[in-house]
């Protein structure tokens, strides 16, 4: 009981108990508060994953939630920020592209896919995060904040709301590819190790 009330894993069950929180306003325009509650959410986040480290208090609980936690804030505001009438009206470049959401959702569904079906027939569990896509999770955070300061502060958006979803996109494909490479050599290696 006391290495699942650690204060990581407390942090990373306030973040997951933030996503609907951060998707009511999101929904109804408070683009401002969804912003903030985005930003401290990502702060527990790393807060979480330093004292987990600093004082000892990882678990195997929390290496499982963690991930789902960011995973499942990811999901939920690609999902939101690319419906009609969510963001304002008079900037062109909103709603986020369907195709921006379906690359960064389509790459986690490949993950967890390959994942299930590689530890269903083989019984493999040596799945890391490679740094291409932690890379990518990293430039998913800063393009969620990037198009909420846009709803915020429209002015000069034009400019690189484009380029935002360009490369959302570019590091959701790449690192998706990698990451089947990645498991394949993984596996190869334990295949070689037997």
């Amino acid at each position: 009981m006391n290495n699942i009330l650690t204060i990581p894993n407390l942090l990373t069950f306030m973040r997951m108990a933030l996503i609907p929180v951060f998707a009511s306003l999101l929904f109804y325009g408070y683009y401002g508060w969804a912003l903030f509650v985005f930003f401290f959410a990502g702060v527990s986040d790393g807060i979480d994953g330093f004292v987990a480290r600093r004082f000892n208090q990882q678990s195997e609980l929390g290496t499982i939630l963690d991930p789902i936690a960011d995973k499942l804030l990811m999901t939920t505001a690609f999902i939101i920020l690319t419906l009609p009438r969510i963001l304002p009206a008079d900037n062109k470049h909103f709603p986020v592209a369907f195709w921006v959401s379906a690359a960064v959702i389509g790459r986690d569904v490949l993950i967890v896919t390959v994942a299930l079906a590689i530890f269903i027939m083989t019984d493999f569990r040596g799945f890391k995060p490679s740094n291409l896509g932690k890379a990518s999770t990293v430039v998913q955070i800063f393009s969620i904040a990037i198009i909420l300061f846009a709803a915020v502060v429209p002015h000069f958006s034009g400019y690189y709301l484009p380029t935002v979803y360009f490369i959302v996109t570019l590091f959701a494909v790449l690192s998706g590819l990698h990451y089947i490479y990645f498991v394949a050599k993984l596996m190869s290696e334990k295949k070689d190790e037997k």
